[in-house]
């Protein structure tokens, strides 16, 4: 059993900044309940090479980090789907080789649920990942993993990104050589989820909140966190926000950096990414613009305006915690800026798209 061990905190006051604060306990739960499910994951997969993550919004960030995952750590190619290859041009494609990883919060979102379907239909093995057992997606799926995250009250995903990044966490495991390398820092995760719920982040967003323009940039295993928080600024506070890769940054891009953009720079602690993002914080300082930086090491941190920290997790792992910061930073923000984070102008909790 993974057991969270946290300080009290006070009691928010948003039903973001709530289900933001319930986040250790139900990637705790999450683990809980796919964990023993590992095993089902193996055998689906069995002589299927490729893995293919179907997902839109949130959970398609959560998908970039599958991706990343799936290729580093379980030595498998992936992908990410195009749905309307399958729901617009209904192609027919052989799958008979391919491992699919649909992934929707509600499980009710049809393009989702329709493209799993057309790739099942194409030999595809489908695994489901949805916060709601009784959903559509889940009567597709030939393993469902269930997220704990219990009911999200609020439009922008919180709880329900970082369980489906611990269910996917699990699934890609499942694919490795060794399954179950991952189990001792997967231990460790939600207690440090809960200590990136400690201290302030006034600060972040007071620097946003003066930001002409804003942009978000990261690399490798935590490139799905820089789209998500641009995502979460984007929708939660109305703020247009590109988010790039590292590399794509520094060729034509790295143009618009100036003094009237604020950067966010997200990072983990360790790896082979973070040299390469403390040295773009560099170039970034000097040509003007102020950081928000997203996790790093000392020195990168020393490089930012602004820091916040990030988790005591390996680069693998960090991802599942990394974004706690950046929502608490985006709900502050959100109401200093005199706006409702629960409920977005113009979002619904579930979209559905063709």
């Amino acid at each position: 059993m993974i057991v969270v061990v946290s300080t009290p905190v006070p009691v928010p006051a948003t039903q973001m900044a709530r289900e933001i604060a319930e986040q250790p306990a139900a990637l705790a739960a999450t683990f809980e309940h796919v964990l023993p499910l590992r095993h089902e994951i193996t055998r689906l997969a069995a002589g299927r090479r490729h893995v293919i993550f179907v997902a839109r919004g949130s959970s398609d960030n959560a998908g970039v980090y599958g991706r990343y995952l799936t290729e580093i750590h379980a030595g498998r190619q992936a992908s990410l789907a195009a749905p309307s290859v399958a729901t617009l041009y209904g192609a027919n494609l052989d799958l008979s080789n391919s491992l699919v990883v649909a992934v929707s919060q509600s499980g009710a979102t049809q393009e989702i649920v329709d493209t799993a379907e057309w790739a099942k239909r194409n030999g595809a093995a489908i695994v489901g990942i949805t916060n709601d057992g009784d959903s559509p997606l889940v009567s597709v799926a030939d393993v469902a993993l269930i997220t704990q995250a219990g009911k999200e009250l609020a439009v922008p995903a919180t709880k329900t990104y970082t369980t489906q990044l611990a269910a996917i966490t699990v699934a890609v495991d499942a694919l490795a050589q060794k399954p179950g390398t991952l189990d001792a820092d997967i231990a460790r995760v939600p207690d440090a989820a809960a200590k990136m719920l400690e201290g302030s982040v006034d600060a972040a967003a007071d620097l946003l909140a003066g930001a002409h323009d804003v942009l978000s940039s990261g690399r490798g295993l935590t490139f799905g966190t820089t789209l998500e928080v641009a995502l979460k600024l984007e929708e939660t506070c109305l703020q247009p926000v590109r988010g790039l890769s590292y590399a794509d940054l520094k060729h034509g891009p790295i143009a618009v950096v100036d003094s009237d953009l604020v950067t966010i720079l997200v990072a983990a602690g360790e790896g082979p990414a973070l040299p390469g993002m403390t040295e773009l914080a560099a170039i970034v300082r000097e040509k003007g613009s102020k950081i928000l930086g997203i996790g790093g090491d000392a020195r990168f941190a020393s490089l930012c305006d602004v820091n916040l920290a990030g988790p005591d997790l390996p680069e693998t792992l960090a991802p599942l915690a990394l974004i706690i910061p950046a929502q608490r930073a985006i709900e502050a923000l959100a109401r200093k800026l005199g706006l409702d984070p629960d409920a977005p102008r113009g979002l619904r909790k579930v979209t559905q798209t063709d």
